[in-house]
């Protein structure tokens, strides 16, 4: 949701939403392509989408193209593509289009481990470059390597903000702390069966 009111995908119902710079919004990746186009046709739609002009485009084909290793099938109608190589041709377009602020959503979780690296590799180099990264996820690992700060939210609300290894430390001890409450309520309420109990023979013992 917060993505979202970012990018003006949706308009806050209360309060304002102020943004200074060029969005590039990687919610749903390949998000603007057709799946009857083929992968070059969708380059050209993607970029233009995100605000890049056809000569733009041409400059920066190759290097889309490369990043995204789709070269094999770039000129496939990309219905015929994994979900993987869509996700994939969709994050080379976006940080290709020369972004100010980049909305992440879990993004890093798509594709194989090649890829990830590269695309968290992409998005350490537009920080450097000075751009702004603003990347939501659960996966503390990804978190700690790619950002400064962190803002924990929880059911709409602001839990906590600061410096990523104090805020990752506490998030992921309470984490920890709910496991192991869980773990316990589960290894005392798991048995098999009804729960009844049937009697299938009954013998009595004198004592001598």
């Amino acid at each position: 949701t917060l993505l979202k009111l970012i990018s003006r995908v949706t308009w806050p119902t209360s309060g304002r939403v102020r943004v200074a710079g060029h969005v590039v919004s990687l919610i749903e990746l390949g998000a603007g392509f057709h799946p009857e186009l083929t992968g070059r046709e969708n380059v050209y739609l993607g970029a233009g989408l995100f605000g890049l002009s056809r000569r733009e485009i041409d400059g920066r084909f190759d290097a889309i193209v490369a990043f995204a290793d789709v070269e094999r099938l770039i000129d496939t109608p990309m219905k015929r593509y994994s979900s993987g190589l869509y996700a994939r041709l969709g994050f080379s377009v976006a940080i290709h289009s020369n972004p100010d602020i980049v909305l992440v959503d879990e993004v890093l979780s798509v594709g194989d481990l090649s890829f990830r690296r590269r695309a968290l590799e992409a998005l350490r180099q537009l920080i450097n470059d000075g751009k702004t990264v603003l990347f939501i996820s659960h996966d503390m690992w990804n978190v700690r390597r790619l950002c400064s700060q962190i803002l924990w939210m929880e059911e709409g609300r602001v839990r906590a903000y600061g410096s990523a290894g104090e805020i990752a430390e506490r998030y992921m001890n309470e984490v920890n702390l709910e496991a192991l409450a869980n773990q316990g309520t589960a290894l005392q309420s798991h048995r098999g069966g009804t729960g009844e109990v049937r009697y299938v023979d009954v013998e009595l013992q004198s004592e001598s």
